[in-house]
Formats: C-alpha cells, sequence, structure tokens
C-alpha cells in the first residue's frame, strides 16, 4: 500500500543544513540513514522526520512546495522565529502576505523558503499569491 513519507529539502551543505534543521526542529541527525549526499533527521522516538538531499540547484524563490511550522500563540511566533534567526534563518522577501498574516516567511541558511504559522490566527484572509 502506497503511503507519504516525509518531507525532503535540498541543499547545497549537507552539515551546515542537518545542524540548522535538527536544532530548529529539536530533531536529531540518524548516523544510520547518512550517506555522502543524504542526511535523514528524526524524532525522540527514532521517526524518521525530514530528509535532507545534496542539490547543485539553487532554491526556489516562489517554491511551489514548502515546509510550515506551526505554532499555538503570536508570541510563540514571534520568540520562535528570533529563535530560528539566532540558528541562520533569515526573513524571506515575500511580497505575497496578505493585510493580517497569520505567517512570517523565513528562509533556511540555504535559502529554502518556509513558514511559521500562528494558529491562533489562521488562516490568513485572502493572500495574494498566497502563502509561501
Amino acid at each position: 500500500m502506497l503511503r507519504l513519507g516525509f518531507p525532503v529539502v535540498g541543499v547545497a551543505d549537507l552539515d551546515r543544513a542537518a545542524a540548522f534543521w535538527a536544532a530548529a526542529l529539536h530533531l536529531q541527525v540518524s548516523e544510520e540513514w547518512a550517506s555522502p549526499s543524504w542526511r535523514t533527521l528524526t524524532g525522540p522516538g527514532g521517526d524518521r522526520v525530514l530528509g535532507l538531499m545534496h542539490s547543485a540547484s539553487p532554491p526556489e524563490p516562489r517554491p511551489r512546495l514548502h515546509l510550515d511550522l506551526l505554532v499555538d500563540t503570536t508570541d510563540e511566533q514571534e520568540a520562535e522565529v528570533a529563535r530560528l534567526g539566532s540558528l541562520g534563518a533569515t526573513l524571506s522577501d515575500w511580497d505575497g502576505y496578505p493585510a493580517e498574516p497569520d505567517f512570517v516567511v523565513l528562509a533556511d541558511p540555504d535559502g529554502n523558503v518556509f513558514c511559521v504559522v500562528d494558529l491562533s490566527r489562521a488562516p490568513s484572509s485572502e493572500a495574494v499569491g498566497g502563502g509561501a
């Protein structure tokens, strides 16, 4: 039976990406599921949560698929955006925010965009161009 696995992010620097995403999401880098072109991040129970694959292509400025990281409050969103910034994420120059967005668009150290979504304000009103 076919089933959905886990998201995979293409990155230029596997070690840097593994360090960032492991710290960002409180995950572990699995030695069992590693190769020169691949890293797997696992959760507390050892479940595979996120894959990182070496990619020579640049990140897409407006990807059709991206990660949404969820928080429950605006205060938590602000704190997580600051924490992710301290780990190397940057605010994306996003032009598609609605008037009162529930999300903040960031980029990981490789330039892959992702969102931090405040569930207390979700969903955003109609976004011009949608979320990330």
